[in-house]
């Protein structure tokens, strides 16, 4: 077993995972920014440790600062949470090389996956179904961009191989439009990414957001928790998540949880990690694969009872997996609102003072937040404040309770999306289940 964790993180996050390694008997170490000396986390570690000013690039980016906490604290391990360096293959390799355990998959698999071209490439091996699109990066060729686009059809989409959170893409209805639009991603995804590699794929009218939780050691054994569903998003960013996804096709459900657990294999994948894909018409189209937990991991949690941070723990200190495959089943269902500090109507953040926070409780509800009254969100990072749950014997019941709960939620001081929450979980399409990813834009007017 791990004996020190660094958890390289902030937030709810972060408090959620020191919470996992209190329950395995596991010693914290808590890094923290100028700015974020009262955070919850930071008063319940046994260790904490200022790691820089209150930007990020300065403090929780900062990877030398990161490496130098766990040398000074001697932890013998680092949790990245998500968001920050979850991804970034470079600080997995350096926390490895400094002779720690990184908490998630090897550098290389990282590398493999954040690469989009090179993740669709190996999903294809690994039999798992994907989006029509290019063979790999589109060239330098303006006649082989046009005849790609014509063999899938429009409209089709560029995308940035190094993209993610929505940025480098741009949708194509005509080949006249088609070479102005590859020009302007590769310069932006040059820009944003500093790679200007691009690809190109088939453009999903209406579908849905699906996405396979997966577990695997690293050693031969790899499991699914089933599937959520997405779909309510606002700008590619997630609003609000549920599990199981509803109105699933039980054939290509079954089909796609053994393709995700089989790829987990063939690329030896170690730790936690999400496949997403696009739904239409009964038929799963991988995006991307995420090699870190989740934002809406506790709706798989609360329909499996699989702690799943839990496992990422012991996964790395070198244990292989617990629980099999034919262990794993779903009960009732879940839904999880992401709680923000912004204003509902124009979304744009509101730091400060929360003069007054009280949780919702009660049967099968669940709060996951770092805030207290009297503590003062900053200005500086991510406006995501905490994550509602709750879970019923079935969908109508947890929807109940996530109405009532949402009732009972209360932070003041402070403009949250609470009211918004509220609205989507009474809207009457969502209610039936199945909307979109455009459905939500829509509602709210573009």
């Amino acid at each position: 077993m791990l004996d020190k964790v660094l958890i390289a993180n902030r937030g709810e996050i972060a408090l959620r995972i020191l919470r996992a390694c209190k329950e395995l008997g596991i010693r914290t170490v808590a890094v923290h920014s100028k700015a974020d000396r009262e955070l919850m986390h930071v008063r319940l570690a046994d260790e904490a440790v200022c790691i820089g000013p209150a930007s990020s690039a300065q403090s929780y980016l900062n990877i030398p600062a990161l490496i130098s906490a766990a040398e000074v604290t001697d932890a013998s391990a680092i949790h990245p949470g998500y968001g920050f360096l979850s991804e970034n293959a470079n600080f997995a390799e350096q926390v490895e090389r400094s002779g720690f355990v990184f908490v998630g998959p090897r550098a290389e698999t990282i590398r493999l996956m954040g690469d989009k071209v090179s993740a669709i490439e190996s999903m294809k091996k690994a039999g798992v179904p994907t989006v029509p699109g290019s063979d790999g990066a589109l060239p330098d060729d303006d006649d082989a961009v046009l005849a790609t686009a014509r063999r899938i059809g429009y409209p089709v989409i560029i995308k940035a191989a190094a993209g993610g959170g929505g940025r480098g893409m741009r949708v194509v209805h005509s080949e006249a439009n088609l070479l102005s639009a590859v020009s302007v991603t590769q310069s932006e995804a040059n820009s944003a990414f500093g790679d200007g590699t691009v690809y190109m794929e088939k453009f999903l009218e209406e579908p849905r957001h699906v996405e396979v939780q997966v577990l695997a050691d690293g050693q031969g054994n790899a499991i699914h928790l089933f599937d959520r569903d997405c779909s309510l998003q606002r700008r590619h960013q997630k609003v609000l998540e549920e599990a199981p996804a509803p109105h699933i096709d039980p054939e290509a459900r079954a089909q796609v949880l053994k393709a995700c657990t089989d790829a987990c294999l063939e690329i030896g994948y170690r730790g936690a990690g999400t496949f997403e894909f696009l739904y239409e018409k009964g038929q799963f189209f991988f995006i991307e694969m995420n090699t870190r937990v989740q934002v809406e991991h506790p709706v798989t949690e609360m329909v499996t009872g699989v702690d799943i941070v839990k496992q990422q723990l012991l996964i790395a200190s070198g244990q292989p997996l617990s629980i099999r495959q034919q262990d794993v089943e779903v009960k009732g269902h879940a839904f999880e609102c992401r709680i923000n500090a912004e204003d509902a109507r124009t979304f744009m953040p509101s730091p400060g003072k929360v003069t007054l926070y009280h949780a919702p409780g009660g049967l099968g509800v669940r709060m996951d937040s770092h805030l207290y009254t009297g503590y003062s969100v900053p200005p500086h990072y991510d406006s995501l404040i905490g994550k509602l749950i709750t879970w019923g014997a079935d969908r109508t019941n947890a929807l109940t309770r996530m109405r009532n709960a949402l009732d009972e939620l209360l932070v003041e001081g402070i403009k949250t999306n609470i009211d918004l929450q509220k609205d989507l979980v009474r809207d009457s399409a969502f209610q039936q289940g199945g909307v979109n990813i455009h459905y939500l834009e829509k509602k709210l007017g573009g």
